[in-house]
């Protein structure tokens, strides 16, 4: 190989100049969307950060429902935005995966305001002994949950049109870690709203975690348009070719494949290779575990410690900046030390997060010494569950390339949200008879999740 040839491959097929503005509007892309999603949560976990304003009486401005409901309300949202991830994965790869992004924004908005104006319905009658409140209520928030699974299979589609595979650990272990902040921009939106309107007295009560955090997503939404594009070509520019002439290769031949068998065929394409169906396990218990802690956990402290739930909120932010730090720091190493097989990291995820579980549970919050305790292994916990997701959605890009990782990427969400809904179900209903049982089973879920990755490194068939 000549050093022209081998200068021309590094560069992805750009001359000099071209490279420069190709770099910078990846660059805009991966940050505008990063943020863009981080705030997207501030419209969805809104109901159960914001769960003891629903919980009020109704004469003190509440709904007076009980954490069953919400755990119901929360579970919906997790059926439909599983299931619309398994359909708009492939859809946005259609249709253009940037219009899906939009609309996932707007839609949302759209879906939390009408929960809002909910409180201002008359009185009505219960239909078979179910709040008719109750139940306008879940079918807007199953929709909501449809429309924000148009976001992120979508966002990482056109994340691979910017970002080679040498490089996309990064570019994945970015957003993802932006992702797993949501949780943080989410817990601060929605005590802030509360906060501001309390002070400014909007007479909201429980409807403004649904008014007011949505302001953020949408103020976001505009600065994105502005300054990000969706592919090279938008921008003037081709293609980038990849490093790796086999990755061309595969990528020309499944564009080849779809071609000949078919829309659906990369389903079948994707569920046919055994190690992707491991990730879909994988996905499946950190679904489970991740948001068996992100939801829990604040309950566990008010209700173990009789700690008030705003402290309780704020006490367990440790768990997701960890999931912020381990789902970008994890991905960007196994890009060096095990791009071709990144199943050892999972299982050393996986047992750091159980360990950091178990650790956390005999410690009083109460005592200064031991909250810090607690901090630090909330911290572990949240980095090792989440560095296991970082990885499989990297791996989502890795065997879909730019062809069809947004239904790779689909398939793996769809699964992680199947294990969130189990959760927020299940859990919602034990959470009064045991406090602690949830967070052992996660710790068994994890050491499963270890095991399925050895297993899945020993299978010959690699991305």
């Amino acid at each position: 190989m000549n050093k022209k040839n081998s200068s021309e491959k590094w560069s992805y097929g750009y001359t000099p100049e071209q490279k420069k503005r190709f770099t910078l509007h990846a660059i805009l892309f991966l940050v505008m969307f990063s943020v863009l999603y981080c705030t997207l949560y501030c419209m969805r976990q809104n109901i159960t950060l914001g769960g003891q304003y629903l919980e009020l009486p109704v004469e003190e401005g509440g709904l007076g429902w009980n954490k069953g409901t919400i755990g119901i309300m929360t579970s919906v949202l997790f059926w439909t935005y599983g299931i619309g991830h398994l359909i708009n994965g492939r859809l946005s790869e259609r249709f253009g995966p940037h219009k899906f992004i939009i609309g996932a924004i707007v839609l949302s908005f759209g879906a939390n305001m009408l929960m809002g104006l909910t409180g201002f319905l008359p009185p009505m009658p219960d239909i078979f002994g179910i709040s008719s409140l109750v139940l306008i209520m879940a079918l807007i928030w199953g929709l909501n949950g449809y429309f924000q699974s148009m976001a992120w299979s979508s966002g990482l589609a056109v994340l691979t049109n910017w970002w080679p595979s040498d490089r996309r650990g990064f570019a994945v272990g970015f957003t993802h870690a932006f992702s797993g902040l949501g949780g943080t921009v989410a817990t601060i939106a929605v005590a802030v709203s509360m906060t501001v309107a309390a002070k400014l007295d909007l007479n909201l009560g429980w409807q403004a975690i649904f008014f007011l955090p949505a302001i953020l997503p949408a103020i976001m939404l505009i600065v994105y348009l502005l300054c990000s594009r969706p592919s090279p070509e938008r921008v003037g520019l081709p293609p980038y070719q990849e490093k790796s002439v086999q990755k061309n290769e595969e990528e020309e031949h499944m564009k080849a494949i779809v071609r000949e068998k078919g829309t659906l065929y990369p389903y079948f394409h994707l569920l046919s290779n055994p190690k992707f169906l491991i990730f879909v396990f994988v996905t499946f218990l950190c679904g489970v575990a991740r948001y068996g802690l992100t939801q829990w956990i604040p309950y566990y402290f008010t209700a173990e410690y009789g700690i008030d739930i705003e402290a309780s909120l704020f006490g367990s932010l440790a768990l997701s900046v960890g999931m912020a730090v381990g789902t970008f720091v994890v991905p960007v190493i196994t890009d060096k030390l095990c791009p071709t097989n990144r199943m050892p990291a999972v299982i050393i995820s996986a047992l750091l997060a159980a360990a950091a579980i178990v650790g956390f549970l005999p410690l009083d919050p109460k005592v200064p010494g031991q909250l810090v305790l607690i901090q630090v292994l909330l911290f572990i916990a949240g980095f090792g569950i989440y560095a296991v997701d970082g990885i499989a959605f990297t791996y989502a890009t890795d065997v879909g390339g730019r062809v069809f990782s947004g239904t790779a990427s689909g398939i793996l969400d769809f699964s992680a949200y199947m294990g969130a809904a189990i959760q927020s179900i299940v859990y919602g209903f034990i959470f009064d008879l045991n406090h602690t049982i949830i967070f052992y089973t996660i710790v068994a879920f994890c050491a499963v999740n270890a095991a399925l990755a050895f297993i899945g490194s020993r299978k010959k068939k690699q991305a």
